[in-house]
């Protein structure tokens, strides 16, 4: 495979008003210093980072300077609960507009009939959509005596009491080690405490769905909500398949696509695997894949919209005008044919990413990619993730640990790394970029040595050869300066 060269169709936008975006930067700096220059100095710093490591985090990208600078604007100075034409405050007209834009682009993009462009977070799109799913299905009264308590002085008593009320109502997600995330019913999270819960995993040969031992397990528990997505999962998903077993046992399908939603976007999964035509209620963030501000966004059917619309106050606060109005602005960009050709390249160098390993005899969980994730069994190398990740980090290469399915390591430690090729795809890296990182890597942790001990915190420490780090860091700085981070802009 050899890298296809970056051009105007699959590079980041924003390379074309360099100048203007420099100035823009340089005079916002300037006001910062004048007031905190350690946040200035910060900020400064933090450019400089991005642009001379190896962002490898499947979770982050690189947003675009409109995205950005949208974001630092006295939109931010306006409070505007309730929804478009129902305001809690007075003067909320513009932000009628900026959430109005916003909600018809996600519209627009995901084909949607309904969008929520108010969560903060993907953690808050989530709660919006569990309790827009509770408040449409299920009636609970009585709810007062708890609801006056403050969450962190309710009881595991008080939590049962509070799940009975509501009807002792069942979550069934994917679990944390077979690529879940906390929010899909993980017991210390708020999604585990308000739902009777209950995990469905991955084969232990494979590591793939298994949609037969699924669909026995919902027959079994028969839960309120079927939650598809993932956070580490490495392959494609059937959402159809997912709604036939949501309707058999009567559930709703929720699905949770924070992570691959700019491969939705993108048009790279289509029909089965696109979620949206699927689910009665798709959550994602509109970071990640989808290269937006860090915020969150609920897609919905007819049936669930009235109830979504109310996720302030039900859930959340004021929205966030400013990062609303960069989600809009986002989204426009991802409307373009060129984040088709992006999405694409993002899948494309995954797969790339993964042959790079392979060959090298990595261990891979799942034995490759169909998405933009990579996850890494670093047992081989005799290293815990904890260990694997700082040893990478030293080196210049930003990743994060991750669990495995029946993880020995537990969730800190881990025994995993994942890998996201998102951000670098940005930044213009190809399919010879992509295995020239998988050697590198395989580099550092073939040099890395764990400390002796099995247990406690040894099992984080490492020691790394002489030499590893320097001479990583030497090779990924040519791809790095071949493919520079917001071509143009200077400070």
């Amino acid at each position: 495979m050899t890298a296809e060269p970056v051009t105007s169709s699959t590079a980041a936008p924003g390379a074309e008003y360099a100048d203007t975006a420099s100035a823009a930067y340089r005079a916002a700096l300037q006001v910062i210093e004048s007031v905190e220059p350690r946040i200035a100095a910060a900020t400064r710093k933090e450019l400089a980072d991005q642009r001379d490591s190896l962002k490898l985090i499947a979770s982050e990208n690189y947003a675009s300077p409109a995205v950005l600078l949208t974001m630092g604007t006295w939109l931010s100075d306006k409070y505007a609960e309730g929804t478009i034409g129902h305001r809690f405050y007075a003067g909320c007209q513009n932000v009628d507009v900026v959430e109005s834009v916003a909600a018809e682009h996600a519209r627009e993009l995901f084909g949607a009939p309904y969008a929520y462009a108010q969560p903060h977070s993907g953690i808050d799109a989530n709660l919006v959509a569990f309790w827009a799913i509770l408040a449409t299905r299920v009636e609970a009264p009585g709810l007062a005596e708890l609801g006056a308590k403050h969450v962190n002085d309710l009881s595991e008593t008080d939590w049962e009491s509070l799940r009975n009320k509501l009807g002792n109502q069942r979550l069934l997600g994917m679990s944390l080690d077979a690529g879940g995330h906390l929010t899909h019913g993980f017991r210390p999270n708020i999604s585990g405490k308000m739902f009777h819960q209950r995990s469905y995993g991955t084969d232990p040969e494979t590591g793939l769905l298994d949609y037969d031992k699924l669909a026995a397990a919902a027959r079994e528990f028969k839960p309120l909500i079927l939650v598809g997505g993932y956070s580490a999962y490495p392959r494609r998903v059937n959402f159809a398949k997912l709604r036939e077993i949501a309707d058999e046992v009567g559930a709703t399908l929720m699905v949770d696509m924070a992570h691959f939603a700019g491969l939705v976007a993108g048009k790279v999964f289509t029909g089965d695997e696109d979620p949206v035509p699927h689910a009665h209620v798709t959550t994602t963030t509109t970071h990640k894949s989808l290269r937006g501000p860090r915020g969150g966004l609920v897609l919905a059917q007819p049936e669930y919209s009235d109830a979504v619309d109310k996720g302030c106050p039900m859930v959340l606060g004021g929205p966030l005008s400013h990062v609303m109005a960069a989600k809009a602005v986002a989204l426009a960009e991802a409307r373009q044919p060129s984040f088709q050709a992006y999405a694409q390249r993002v899948a494309d160098n995954a797969k790339a990413l993964a042959e790079g390993f392979l060959k090298r005899g990595a261990r891979l969980v799942t034995g490759g990619t169909d998405n933009h994730i990579v996850l890494l069994d670093v047992t081989s190398f005799g290293l815990t993730g904890r260990q694997a990740e700082s040893a990478l980090l030293d080196a210049g290469v930003v990743t994060n640990r991750n669990s495995i399915p029946a993880d020995p390591n537990g969730a800190w430690y881990t025994s995993g790394i994942r890998f996201g090729t998102p951000a670098l795809t940005t930044r213009g890296f190809g399919a010879t970029e992509f295995d020239r990182v998988a050697e590198l890597v395989v580099d550092v942790l073939n040099n890395t040595t764990p400390t002796q001990a099995s247990s406690g915190p040894s099992k984080a420490k490492y020691t790394l050869a002489d030499g590893t780090a320097e001479r990583v860091h030497a090779a990924s700085a040519e791809m790095l300066a071949a493919n520079p981070l917001y071509p143009g802009l200077t400070l």
